[in-house]
């Protein structure tokens, strides 16, 4: 069994609007701001595989997204793609996951002066990984989200490379990973102890003091990291070497994006 990447989601809660300002100014496309039925709100990073998801809560407003709400600041979220959510929702269970029922949603997109609606099916599993939100989405209406005009980015960037989960028990950790299946394409999900976390990423690797088991950091291929660390030095955002590329910290969204090659 194989799976595929659909996204990796970003926990911005109540600051999207300064994520969005940051990650415009390190040089990535944003889409307009997304309104989701759910009561949650977002901006995609889209690539021409995959995208990153910058999701908050809107202010002003009683109805929020539970969630989001109770879940950190930072990387929450790892999203596999589906073609049949029903049947999904069916191997999951079969193989003992909490899987809960399809979940169907939606969010206006404008397109040339006229508001559609993009469509969403997923299967969540929650609590089944103790990282952050994992589950599976099915895209109804795929041409709304992987628009032309989102695809390039000033910065380079164009893909995600890997999704690099730190935990104490790393073999553990990879047992229930494997059991979504091995990831096909260039997408690469990485299990390391946190030792291994710190010879990647040196000191920029601590963020305080966090749980046995998370999300740590999301490496995106780029043609030149050293035009992310320039982008980073004007920013104030701390950045290092790494063994393939460049890594920068973005400690307001608890967040390491590497930069590789």
């Amino acid at each position: 069994m194989s799976a595929e990447l659909d996204h990796l989601v970003i926990n911005t809660r109540f600051d999207t609007d300064a994520a969005a300002e940051l990650f415009a100014a390190l040089g990535f496309t944003l889409t307009p701001r997304g309104y989701h039925s759910l009561g949650s709100i977002n901006h995609l990073i889209v690539f021409e595989q995959g995208y990153l998801e910058l999701i908050g809560l809107p202010s002003g407003t009683d109805r929020l997204r539970q969630e989001v709400l109770e879940s950190p600041v930072g990387i929450d979220g790892l999203v596999l793609a589906c073609d049949d959510p029903i049947a999904t929702h069916e191997r999951l269970v079969r193989q003992g996951f909490a899987a809960q029922p399809v979940q169907r949603f939606s969010r206006p997109v404008e397109v040339d002066g006229v508001e559609q609606e993009a469509r969403f099916a997923t299967v969540r599993l929650p609590g089944e990984f103790a990282a952050g939100r994992v589950y599976f989405c099915h895209h109804e209406t795929p041409e709304l989200v992987w628009r032309r005009e989102w695809l390039g980015h000033a910065n380079g960037v164009s893909g995600i490379a890997r999704l690099t989960v730190v935990s104490a028990e790393p073999e553990e950790s990879a047992r229930r990973y494997a059991r979504l299946g091995g990831f096909d394409g260039d997408f690469q999900l990485d299990i390391v102890d946190a030792q291994a976390l710190v010879a990647r990423f040196g000191v920029l690797a601590w963020m305080g003091v966090q749980p046995p088991e998370r999300f740590a950091a999301i490496s995106l291929r780029c043609a030149d990291p050293s035009l992310l660390a320039q982008r980073a030095s004007a920013l104030g955002l701390a950045h290092g070497p790494t063994p393939a590329g460049v890594v920068v910290s973005i400690p307001a969204f608890a967040t390491l994006l590497e930069f590789v090659q």
